[in-house]
């Protein structure tokens, strides 16, 4: 099909379907097409694939169902279009790579698609590490938290490795304190000496601490530590508001005028 008969059909349909969409991103591609959609590569897409993706989370978080009609539709691009430039290549195309993830879904529940067993939850997930790691060829504990992305958010990769990593573990949640507590002192030691690269480490060592301290207590830390930076920017916003109903500036407040104006606020807005 000619360049011209593909734009006639395209722009003839009154409703479209993936297909259509692999269809407009070789258009986009393709001689003639758009300047900036044929500048692109995978790694100049690779910060917009990590937003789309974003953004189809906070739809989730915020269950918008429109919105999230609309950021998959935006992640979903990202994936044809990353797809596009793979079969330019020479090396796969959309077609192949669902074929692949097709595969791969089948052999990873055997108890849907073959004679497997899986009664529960938890039969599943073990199954499904197991199956992983034969394909992967993941003969060692090591080998699993090397597989771990570096680029996952650093709280979410911790915990992973904490999970992955569990034959060496704390023995219940007092211990893990009792390490968080001796981070901590380290950290102390590390600023009495002011070495940044020591400071840097010794910090690094209470995250990690911490983050083995949510997974005995079964919060994924990730999900933590935005809930309390929600609450902080909500409780900054009360302590702006209240300072400027006052005519207060925060800026040149003294330490103990701004920990009364705190109390405050607070109080005023039942925080």
């Amino acid at each position: 099909m000619t360049r011209e008969e593909q734009l006639r059909l395209i722009l003839e349909k009154n409703e479209y379907d993936v297909e259509d969409l692999v269809t407009i991103v070789e258009l986009l591609r393709s001689p003639g097409g758009c300047p900036w959609d044929r500048e692109q590569t995978h790694e100049s897409l690779r910060a917009d694939l990590i937003e789309e993706t974003y953004e189809v989370i906070e739809a989730i978080d915020n269950g918008d169902a429109d919105l999230l009609k609309e950021e998959l539709g935006d992640a979903l691009l990202q994936i044809v279009f990353h797809a596009r430039l793979e079969e330019e290549q020479g090396r796969a195309t959309l077609r192949e790579i669902a074929d692949g993830i097709c595969r791969k879904m089948i052999h990873r529940h055997p108890h849907v698609f073959g004679q497997g067993k899986a009664e529960s939850v938890a039969e599943v997930l073990s199954n499904w590490e197991a199956i992983k790691s034969e394909e992967k060829s993941r003969n060692t504990i090591t080998d699993k938290l090397n597989a771990i992305p570096r680029q996952l958010p650093a709280l979410m990769r911790a915990a992973k490795v904490g999970k992955k990593a569990s034959v060496f573990d704390f023995p219940n949640t007092a211990s893990v304190l009792e390490k968080v507590k001796e981070e901590l002192l380290e950290v102390e030691s590390a600023l009495r000496e002011g070495e940044g690269d020591h400071i840097k480490e010794e910090i690094g060592d209470l995250l990690l601490s911490v983050t083995s301290l949510a997974r005995f207590a079964g919060v994924a830390p990730e999900e933590a530590l935005t809930g309390a930076t929600d609450k902080f920017i909500s409780r900054f916003a009360a302590l702006e508001r209240t300072a400027a109903d006052l005519g207060l500036d925060l800026t040149v407040m003294s330490d103990e005028d701004k920990e009364n104006l705190w109390k405050r606020a607070k109080k005023i807005n039942n925080l």
